[in-house]
């Protein structure tokens, strides 16, 4: 698996741009939050870090209602976008049109935007692999998000 090779463990903080000057919205699902707060806290560090000029929270009620979240926060100019949401596998097929319509809906923001909106949404299939990739054994994919969304704005 991809996470056990390359995860936020690794990230080098000072090897990224700086994000002086740089605006960001963080769109966070309620959903899961012991998840979803573990995510937004490392993505915030990060851009803290690299010295973000703003970041600013959006939240959304669900994962599902990220891609609306994320449009309005384009909507206000923002320079990236970053989606955090948790989605764990249930009983049901609910976990598959919830995975497939995040999925597709923060695709299309990208391909038909200006600005780039990053994918930081765990879907796994258990709160084990949640917390092992949102702070635990396997890094924080917050950070990893905040990262990508500073390499996205300077292209």
């Amino acid at each position: 698996m991809a996470t056990y090779s390359q995860n936020s463990k690794q990230l080098h903080i000072d090897a990224l741009p700086s994000a002086k000057g740089m605006r960001f919205a963080l769109v966070v699902s309620a959903w899961n939050s012991e998840v979803t707060e573990s995510l937004f806290d490392g993505a915030q560090k990060v851009l803290i870090q690299k010295e973000a000029k703003a970041i600013d929270r959006i939240d959304v009620p669900g994962s599902f209602e990220l891609v609306y979240g994320s449009r309005i926060a384009l909507d206000r100019q923002y320079d990236a976008v970053i989606a955090i949401g948790s989605v764990i596998r249930g009983e049901t097929s609910h976990f598959d049109y919830v995975c497939q319509g995040v999925v597709s809906g923060i695709q299309q923001l990208n391909a038909l935007g200006d600005r780039p909106v990053i994918f930081c949404v765990l879907t796994d299939d258990n709160i084990d692999q949640s917390r092992a990739r949102s702070g635990g054994v396997l890094g924080n994919k917050g950070e990893e998000a905040a990262a990508a969304a500073i390499q996205m704005v300077k292209l």
